[in-house]
């Protein structure tokens, strides 16, 4: 899996993390979910930003979301969810203006220099932005 492209830049891998947790396997309806998230949002911040975007999480099964004290219905358990950080740590403002700003932001959390950033495939988007969220 580690070669699986969901977009030109951002791989299944970085999504699963399952080096460290072999059994978060997802389902192709996550995959496709993922896909759109890479396509629609991380893509466009990408090079809106002009630098690279790092996971530290994404796809979370049910017990990994619970080892990493994830919330019950969190939207990174069916793949629409992401907690990121630009490479370049000089550009998180301007990774998070851009999606506060976009269209397809479901929910925009903010943390000291990573935040988490959702979408709804199916659904309008809420446009639920709260910085500073995370302390």
């Amino acid at each position: 899996m580690e070669n699986t492209r969901l977009s030109n830049h951002f791989t299944l891998e970085e999504f699963i993390n399952s080096k460290k947790y072999p059994d978060n396997k997802p389902s192709l309806q996550v995959v496709a979910s993922l896909t759109y998230g890479c396509l629609m949002l991380l893509e466009p911040a990408r090079e809106a930003i002009g630098s690279p975007i790092i996971v530290n999480s994404g796809f979370r099964n049910p017990r990994v979301n619970a080892l990493v004290g994830g919330v019950a219905g969190s939207q990174h358990l069916v793949g629409q969810a992401a907690d990121i950080r630009p490479k370049n740590p000089a550009k998180f403002q301007l990774l998070v203006a851009f999606l506060k700003a976009h269209a397809l932001t479901d929910q925009l959390l903010t943390g000291r220099g990573w935040l988490h950033i959702s979408w709804a495939p199916f659904r309008p988007p809420r446009h639920d932005v709260r910085i500073g969220y995370y302390k």
